[in-house]
């Protein structure tokens, strides 16, 4: 189908309202993370760096950074693990309720955030907190975070596993070799990078997340979003937040760039 020159130059205008409606926000924050003026006047009355170096020797935003860096990095190991499995054993195997475990793994990705939240923190309060003395902290907030990153890693692998098909496996079995040494020698080697890409992607979501944290963090163990949040509506703190919102944003953007990156090579790849 052909479209129109009018037709696309308002799709391409539509496009540019949208783009700019997403990030101009946030060149703003950029902006004002160096604006010399503590009200933000606009346009800045000057830059100065000062901002940053303040942020910096901020106890509160090092203890939410640190906070949210081993959330993440707790998540991710979790979404590794459970991801990968369960990927492998739904893109090699056929069994009973297949499809049902299929629908209800990715569920989490595909519900409310509020409403993930609520039942994490119900089950915080009337299981984990009763029977086993697990209050809201940083365990409840892994486990939290990990419901929606396995969906990420389930689906970069699955999507590796169809590329790849069953071909090598099966010469691998042919030669001899066990179902542990072919994982080893055939299976892994080729979904490195697509386990890579998976766990770039759920470190950053689990990074700026915000909605689960606020049910599943306790009183004394914020992260940075939540930090951010917190501290939002308190002038004094307003330049920091701006810089901390910028950390954040790059913090959060790196990963996605990469593990962007790692799939356009898998797709490259995969056509050769």
């Amino acid at each position: 189908m052909r479209l129109s020159t009018s037709t696309k130059w308002a799709l391409a205008a539509f496009a540019a309202l949208v783009l700019a409606f997403v990030y101009v926000p946030l060149i703003v924050v950029g902006i004002n993370s160096f604006n010399a003026d503590r009200a933000f006047g606009w346009p800045p009355s000057g830059f100065t760096t000062k901002w940053w170096a303040v942020a910096a020797q901020s106890e509160g935003a090092r203890a939410a950074l640190w906070m949210s860096v081993k959330a993440g990095l707790g998540a991710t190991a979790i979404a590794l693990v459970l991801g990968t499995l369960l990927s492998l054993a739904l893109s090699r195997f056929d069994f009973w309720g297949k499809h049902t475990v299929n629908l209800l793994f990715i569920l989490p990705i595909a519900l409310p955030g509020i409403v993930t939240g609520i039942a994490l923190q119900s089950m915080i309060q009337n299981v984990m907190q009763p029977v086993f003395g697990i209050g809201p902290g940083l365990f409840t907030v892994i486990v939290g975070h990990a419901t929606f990153c396995m969906v990420t890693v389930f689906n970069n692998v699955s999507a590796r596993l169809r590329r790849m098909g069953t071909s090598l496996e099966q010469a691998s079995a042919d030669l001899g070799a066990s179902p542990l040494t072919t994982f080893r020698r055939v299976t892994f080697p080729l979904l490195r990078s697509g386990l890579v890409a998976g766990a770039l992607l759920a470190f950053g979501l689990s990074f700026d997340e915000i909605v689960v944290t606020t049910f599943t963090a306790g009183p004394g163990s914020p992260t940075l979003p939540i930090w951010i949040y917190n501290n939002l509506f308190r002038p004094n703190q307003a330049p920091v937040v701006n810089v901390v919102a910028v950390v954040l944003v790059i913090a959060s953007l790196i990963p996605v760039w990469v593990a962007q990156r790692l799939g356009g090579t898998d797709a490259a790849e995969s056509r050769l």
